[in-house]
């Protein structure tokens, strides 16, 4: 069992997952890189971080199929023996008007962006319990506090995120397991181009925002980073919203 410190972050292949793979890694953990499609994208990743003197494990899994997450965590600890750190990134969803919606279209994105959560943690806290604890961070979005055109699936997944947060905190909480997420504003990330209004919203970002720009990647990094360290133990089952203050605005 390896004594150097383990974090795992879902689709961290690209976007926001690897940037924040790639802080954890400068951090000194060595990184577990889960991604659902390109295997090539996470290849690449890995080869990035493995430069910086840490191990990778590269997994293919869809963590929305609670066998694969079973998989994914057997890896996990036949290769490390241990996990400290697990970051709940992956997230998926269908973006059409409410009366559009199927119901495949619901059962996609909650499984991914809900159901995910609770399986993982769960597989993950049997790993953290090993080494005495660890951190638990999830990535939500403003859309799980207010509308958002063309959101009702994803934002309603994210508001299930953000309450299953609450009770992970509580109850995992006697295992030295800190829970808690982030939740960011507009980021020009690969994901962004799926929305079909996405100029609509660079643009509302960019005019409206207080802080006078919009959310990079690496403020919400920045906001992972502090919730993975011993300054966050008192912070249990929060969502900290990472949004230069836009979500204050009628």
């Amino acid at each position: 069992m390896t004594q150097e410190k383990v974090a795992l972050i879902t689709g961290s292949s690209r976007g926001i997952g690897k940037a924040i793979a790639i802080r954890l890694a400068e951090k000194g953990y060595n990184i577990v890189i889960n991604y659902a499609r390109s295997k090539k994208a996470a290849v690449e990743t890995a080869e990035e971080i493995e430069k910086l003197g840490v191990k990778t494990l590269v997994v293919k899994a869809n963590v929305g199929k609670t066998e694969k997450i079973k998989e994914l965590f057997k890896e996990i600890d036949e290769t490390f023996g241990r996990l400290d750190v697990f970051v709940n990134n992956a997230a998926s969803g269908v973006l059409r008007p409410l009366m559009d919606l199927e119901e495949s279209h619901w059962n996609w994105t909650m499984d991914i962006n809900s159901k995910a959560l609770l399986f993982c943690a769960q597989e993950a806290a049997k790993l953290m319990e090993k080494n005495g604890g660890g951190y638990i961070v999830s990535i939500s979005s403003l859309g799980a506090i207010r509308y958002l055109k063309n959101y009702t699936t994803v934002g309603v997944s994210k508001a299930a995120l953000e309450a299953l947060t609450r009770y992970l905190a509580v109850e995992l909480a006697p295992k030295n397991i800190i829970v808690n997420a982030v939740s960011g504003g507009v980021i020009d990330t690969d994901a962004l181009t799926h929305f079909p209004n996405r100029e609509e919203l660079i643009n509302e970002a960019k005019e409206k925002t207080p802080a006078g720009r919009m959310v990079e990647k690496e403020d919400l990094v920045n906001a992972v980073e502090f919730l993975v360290s011993d300054k966050a133990f008192m912070i249990r089952g929060q969502t900290i919203i990472v949004d230069g203050g836009i979500s204050l605005l009628v």
